[in-house]
């Protein structure tokens, strides 16, 4: 049961959302109304984002709109192990952090449809009492971390939790000076 007095958590697994909706809808995720929904007019003590640095320079303004949004950002790098497998998440890190949040909240919002977070949610209710909430898209989300939360959000259901994806623009092209022909010298005779 939610109630404007509950203190509230977000932690948002900001890859998992992401490339749900890159997978799903082909657009990217509206974070500012995913935090919106998360809270629902409690009182909000903690948003954190979750992210994975790859060194792409867009990630700069993203993670700072983040922060401009409300949330707090953590990050670290993405790994690369020899043979160039890659790996960036950050499960222990938002299962720690919901541990340690937990006595300052009534609810913890776990947005993300890992499947991995279910003794999460599981321990945060026995050890702590507290109401458990998840978000994510319901088409890529594990059925039993569903099952196992307070309540579940799906962001399959409302359009306003997606942003359309821009067109890459092209840099304009310089034209190119127009060059004249060579011209001719009169043949000699």
């Amino acid at each position: 049961m939610q109630s404007k007095e509950q203190r509230i958590g977000v932690l948002v697994d900001v890859q998992n959302l992401y490339y749900s909706a890159r997978g799903l809808y082909k657009r990217r995720v509206n974070f500012k109304e995913v935090l919106r929904e998360a809270v629902k007019g409690r009182k909000l003590i903690r948003a954190i984002a979750y992210v994975i640095k790859s060194d792409i320079i867009k990630e700069k303004s993203f993670f700072d709109a983040l922060g401009k949004i409300g949330y707090e950002v953590k990050s670290k790098d993405l790994q690369i192990f020899i043979g160039g497998t890659k790996k960036g998440d950050w499960d222990i890190g938002i299962a720690m952090d919901a541990i340690e949040l937990a006595n300052k909240l009534d609810t913890i919002v776990i947005a993300s449809g890992d499947g991995d977070f279910i003794q999460l949610v599981q321990h945060l209710r026995m050890a702590f009492g507290c109401r458990v909430e998840s978000m994510s898209f319901g088409k890529s989300t594990s059925g039993k971390l569903i099952e196992e939360v307070d309540e579940f959000t799906d962001l399959d259901k409302n359009k306003k939790f997606l942003i359309k994806e821009q067109p890459r623009r092209e840099p304009p092209k310089k034209e190119q000076p127009k060059r004249e022909p060579p011209k001719k010298e009169p043949a000699k005779k």
